[in-house]
């Protein structure tokens, strides 16, 4: 009976060390190893974009991404002031994007994303609260993405991120410039939780 109990215990302790997230410090081997994975895995090819458009557009919407990525860096290191200023600049970066040169179907989806993608730039400008604003970052990102999805970045690559801890346990996604994960939404605190999930380009 104390064999089987044994036995038992062992086999539940290897399931729970195989589904834990590896977003602890002491799962952070297992939980590197994941991710190189994740990046083997999933970022060999990325998917072309839904629309043919312009490399003017795909130019501004790169700018943008490259503002973003400025505001993500501000998250990992929980500078709130500076996440406020660098929302000011990804604000500037989508207002100079010409909806103009978009026609049809393609201008109807990036007016979709952009009423969104203005409204999360703005609530993260006026917060005072780092929480919130990185629930706003949520929302922005997911609606960068669906843009960049759609029109693409003429050759820029861009990385799809994933944290299973993010607003207890709800989950968050995130836009990166390398596979290598900062996470946005700890810091410090769990700076390499995360795994990568799409390429696009």
């Amino acid at each position: 009976m104390k064999a089987s109990v044994i036995l038992f215990s062992l086999l539940f302790s290897v399931v729970v060390i195989t589904v834990l997230p590896g977003c602890s410090g002491g799962k952070k081997a297992e939980h590197e190893h994941a991710q190189t994975e994740s990046a083997d895995d999933k970022t060999v090819e990325a998917t072309a974009p839904q629309f043919d458009v312009s490399a003017d557009f795909r130019q501004q919407l790169n700018n943008v991404f490259k503002s973003y990525i400025s505001l993500k860096e501000a998250f990992v290191a929980s500078d709130l002031q500076k996440v406020k200023s660098e929302a000011s600049s990804t604000s500037q970066a989508v207002a100079a994007v010409d909806m103009k040169l978009l026609t049809g179907a393609a201008h109807n989806d990036w007016m979709s994303y952009l009423t969104p993608i203005q409204n999360s730039l703005k609530e993260i400008e006026n917060s005072a609260d780092i929480e919130s604003q990185r629930k706003s970052f949520s929302t922005l990102s997911e609606n960068l993405y669906k843009s960049i999805k759609a029109f693409g970045l003429g050759g820029t690559e861009a990385f799809y991120e994933y944290c299973p801890m993010a607003f207890d346990n709800e989950g968050a996604y995130w836009l990166s410039d390398q596979t290598v994960i900062r996470n946005p939404y700890f810091g410090d605190a769990m700076l390499t939780c995360g795994v990568v999930k799409e390429k696009l380009q």
